[in-house]
C-alpha cells in the first residue's frame, strides 16, 4: 500500500522502512532561512483571527542538535568529524543544527534506497554548498551526478545585489550506473529551427531529413548533416520528425514558480510545481516503483507519485500536512468513483491513534500532552485548524452554506475529565465568534445527560432553510470519530470547505 506517515522521519526510517526498499526520494525540507511557512484556508470571519495556520516553521534546536552529533560519531565518523569541525568555527549554531539534523536523515535515507535508486535534495543557495559536502560524504563523490538549478523569471524586488531567483537540487545515485535514468521520458521538443530542417514530407505527410548511415561505404554521405533528396541511397536515411526526440535537457531549468493564481496552488510559500516533480519523476523511476518523500509539506511529490502509477511513501511532522495530502492525492479522483476508491483503500496513514486504547495513551500525554491529541482531533479526524489556547474553543472548521458563502464550527476538545460549565463556555464562545455551530468533542465516559440537555437548548443551524433540524451545538464522541461519525450538517457536499482546492 502507499504510506502517509505522521511523525518524525527520522523515527520512520529507523522503525519501518525495510532497507533496500525505495527506488527514488525527493526531499525538499525546510530551508534554513528563519521563516513560517503557512497553509492558506478559506477565509471565514472570526473575530481575532486569520484564517490561516503555521504549518510548521524551519526552526532547529541548538541544544538537540548535540544529541544527534553523538548519534552520527557511532555511524559515520567522516561525516561527524565534519560537523563537529564546523561546529569550532564561526558558522552560526543555528546552520550547524540544521546541517547536523539533515545529515543523520540523509545517512538514514542512503540505506532505504535500492543499488538502483536515486536521490533528489532540494535546497536554496544558503545552505546548498554545505549540504553537498554532506552529500558527497553519505554517498560518496563519485556518486554525484548533477547539481540542477531550477530559475524562476518572477519579479524580485533586490536593489543592491542581483535577485535571488533560483533553487539547487543535489542528484545523487546509490551507486553511479547502476542507477535507473530514462533518457527518452524527459527530452525537450525539437527548437523551431530545428523543426525546419525536416523540410521533405511524405506520401503520408510525414516530415523528414535525408541523413547518411553510419557505415564506411557511406562516403562523403556519412559526413553531411543534410543530403539533398536527389542523393537518397541505401547508403542514407530518412530522419522523421514524429518519432524522433529532442535534446536532453538541461542542468538548468527555467520553469515558473506557482503564482498565487495557479490551479494548483495550496498557500505553501514554497510549494514547488507538479511539474518539477513529473520531470524528476520520470527520468529516475519507472511504473510500480517506491517514491518516497520525507518531508512531505503539502504533498506535490506524492501527488505527482500517484498520478505516474508509481507507489509511494510520504512522510510529515504536521497533522495538517498529513490530512492536506491525504486530501489533494485521493479528492482529485472524485470524477472517477471506481478509481477514487481504489485510490482511498490503496492509502495506509499510520502514526496517529488507530483505536480507543491509543487515543487514550495519546490523551494522557504518553506522545505530545494534551495539545497533541487536540491537534489530532481538529486537524487529522475533522480536517479542521486547530488554534493557541483560547476560552471557550479549540479549533474551527469552515462549511459552505453555498457555493460561495462560508459558515464557522467551532470546536471544543477534552482529553479528560469535562462538565456541563464547559458546553455552556462553547454556547457563549458561538455567539461571542459570529460562528453558527460548535462541536464538543470528548470521551463517551465524560458526557453527562446534563451536556446533551444544554446542547439541544442550544438550538439549530439555519433550520429555517432544510426540512430536517441539526443541533447547533453538538457532542461528539472519540469513540464516535473512530467509527466515521462527524458532525451533522445538511448539505454534505459542501461540509468541510476549510482546505482550499488543490485541483
Amino acid at each position: 500500500m502507499n504510506k502517509l506517515y505522521y511523525g518524525d522521519c527520522l523515527d520512520v526510517l529507523r522503525e519501518s522502512i525495510e532497507d533496500e526498499s525505495i527506488d527514488l526520494i525527493y526531499i525538499d525540507p525546510p530551508f534554513n532561512s528563519k521563516r513560517n511557512y503557512n497553509v492558506l484556508f478559506e477565509s471565514i470571519d472570526l473575530k481575532d483571527t486569520k484564517a490561516q495556520k503555521e504549518a510548521f516553521a524551519d526552526t532547529w534546536s541548538n541544544v538537540s542538535y548535540l544529541d544527534q552529533l553523538a548519534i552520527l560519531q557511532g555511524l559515520d565518523r567522516e561525516l561527524w568529524l565534519f560537523l563537529k569541525n564546523l561546529d569550532s568555527l564561526s558558522i552560526s549554531k543555528g546552520s550547524v543544527a540544521y546541517l547536523t539534523t539533515m545529515a543523520l536523515r540523509i545517512f538514514f535515507m542512503k540505506k532505504k534506497l535500492k543499488k538502483s535508486g536515486s536521490f533528489y535534495l532540494h535546497c536554496d543557495p544558503t545552505m546548498s554548498h554545505y549540504l553537498k559536502i554532506v552529500c558527497d560524504l553519505v554517498f560518496g563523490e563519485k556518486n554525484y551526478l548533477n547539481e540542477i538549478v531550477w530559475c524562476y523569471r518572477e519579479r524580485g524586488l533586490a536593489k543592491n545585489y542581483y535577485n535571488k531567483k533560483h533553487d539547487v537540487i543535489l542528484f545523487y545515485s546509490k551507486h553511479r550506473g547502476a542507477h535507473v535514468f530514462n533518457a527518452d521520458q524527459i527530452h525537450e521538443s525539437y527548437s523551431q529551427v530545428s523543426v525546419k530542417k525536416f523540410k521533405h514530407t511524405d506520401d503520408e505527410g510525414r516530415k523528414f531529413r535525408i541523413r547518411g548511415r553510419n557505415v564506411a561505404e557511406a562516403g562523403k554521405l556519412r559526413q553531411k548533416t543534410d543530403i539533398p533528396i536527389q542523393q537518397e541511397s541505401e547508403f542514407t536515411y530518412r530522419q522523421y520528425l514524429e518519432e524522433g526526440t529532442g535534446p536532453m535537457p538541461l542542468d538548468w531549468l527555467e520553469l515558473p514558480f506557482l503564482n498565487q493564481a495557479a490551479a494548483e496552488r495550496l498557500g505553501y510559500p514554497t510549494q514547488k510545481p507538479e511539474t518539477l516533480l513529473e520531470r524528476f519523476i520520470k527520468a529516475s523511476s519507472n511504473e510500480g516503483d517506491t517514491v518516497a518523500d520525507f518531508f512531505c509539506g503539502c504533498g506535490t511529490a506524492v501527488a505527482v507519485a500517484e498520478r505516474l502509477n508509481r507507489k509511494w511513501i510520504g512522510v510529515d511532522i504536521s497533522h495538517l500536512a498529513i490530512r492536506l495530502i491525504y486530501n489533494r492525492v485521493t479528492e482529485s479522483y472524485k470524477i472517477n468513483p471506481d478509481r477514487y476508491r481504489a485510490v482511498k483503500e490503496d492509502i495506509s496513514i499510520l502514526g496517529f491513534p488507530r483505536d480507543i486504547a491509543s487515543a487514550r495513551e495519546l490523551a494522557r500525554g504518553a506522545k505530545g500532552g494534551r495539545v497533541a491529541f487536540q491537534d489530532w482531533v481538529i486537524e487529522f479526524m475533522l480536517g479542521g485548524v486547530s488554534r493557541d489556547s483560547h476560552k471557550g474553543y479549540d479549533g474551527y472548521i469552515a462549511i459552505g452554506r453555498s457555493a460561495t458563502e462560508r459558515d464557522s464550527v467551532l470546536i471544543e476538545v477534552k482529553s479528560g475529565s469535562t462538565n456541563l460549565e464547559d458546553v455552556r463556555e462553547l454556547i457563549y464562545a458561538v455567539g461571542n465568534e459570529g460562528a453558527e455551530m460548535a462541536l464538543f468533542v470528548c470521551f463517551n465516559e465524560h458526557v453527562t445527560d446534563g451536556m446533551r440537555r444544554a446542547a439541544l437548548q442550544a438550538g439549530y443551524y439555519d433550520q429555517s432553510s432544510y426540512g430536517t433540524k441539526f443541533p447547533r451545538i453538538q457532542i461528539l464522541t472519540i469513540e464516535e470519530l473512530l467509527e466515521g461519525k462527524t458532525v451533522l450538517h445538511p448539505n454534505p457536499a459542501l461540509f468541510n470547505v476549510t482546505f482550499k482546492k488543490a485541483f
